[in-house]
């Protein structure tokens, strides 16, 4: 175990059960694996150290597997994120709510500030104001046509970043959201990827969407605070040569998900 990794787990554990009022288990089955369970959360935490590159599978139970640079890097939001889904904080109804169109500026803002895998303004934005403020986002792609459908005038759109304020739940958000994009664009489906790191299904099925396919793993080589996507053997083999420090991360993929607009 590092004594970053160490620190990091210490001051995590610490951060949940400040907030928690169940004991908080944290099990080491191995220096650079991490366990941890609450009965205030609805799943199991398993944190990662350097020394360990694939995730590891918990069967049974829904897992959330966090690595230690992405803790390092991310860290005010993964705890709030954990608690806000634990503890229902500041639950807000997206009845109580106002949607409307959000410039490029103040979704990069609020995208660096809550969301795991950051800013991306897309080419549409469409946020829920409750009493002014910006509690939740989406952000949509443009319409892209399908031609191996043969069908005329299909669109697909893509939702690449959903998430609310930190600290939020916000109720109806998402579906409140895509019903006002359908509203303006009316496109014949809307597609989006979920990361499987986080969930192992996906609450979007809730609201209509279907799994369409499951995305393998990527892989990273994780070298002086930085994560680079490797794309095949040849580029793996100069990250290593290129920052011998580094090492070698593996995520669980993702899920492809698609509404289809009647």
């Amino acid at each position: 175990m590092t004594d970053l990794y160490y620190q990091l787990r210490q001051r995590f554990c610490d951060s949940l059960q400040k907030n928690l009022t169940h004991e908080l288990l944290v099990n080491e089955v191995t220096p650079s694996l991490t366990v941890i369970k609450c009965e205030q959360l609805p799943f199991i935490i398993q944190l990662y150290g350097r020394n360990i590159p694939q995730r590891v599978p918990f069967e049974g139970q829904k897992t959330i597997h966090i690595d230690e640079d992405i803790l390092y890097s991310k860290y005010d939001i993964i705890v709030k994120r954990i608690l806000a889904i634990a503890l229902h904080q500041k639950k807000a109804y997206a009845r109580q709510t106002v949607v409307a169109r959000v410039d490029k500026k103040t979704t990069i803002d609020f995208l660096a500030e809550n969301h795991l895998q950051g800013a991306m303004p897309g080419k549409y934005r469409y946020g829920l104001f409750l009493d002014g403020e910006l509690i939740s986002l989406a952000v949509f792609s443009g319409g892209r046509k399908m031609p191996e459908l043969n069908i005329e005038h299909y669109r697909s759109f893509e939702l690449i970043r959903f998430c609310n304020k930190l600290g939020y739940n916000v109720v109806g958000g998402i579906s409140k959201l895509i019903k006002a994009f359908i509203g303006d664009f009316h496109p014949s489906d809307i597609m989006t990827y979920t990361d499987k790191d986080w969930s192992q299904d996906s609450a979007l099925e809730k609201i209509g969407f279907t799994k369409k396919s499951e995305i393998a793993p990527l892989k990273f080589w994780v070298h002086d605070d930085f994560r680079t996507l490797i794309r095949d053997e040849n580029q793996y083999l100069e990250l290593e040569k290129e920052f011998p420090q580094g090492y070698l991360k593996e995520n669980l993929g993702s899920l492809k998900m698609i509404l289809t607009i009647k």
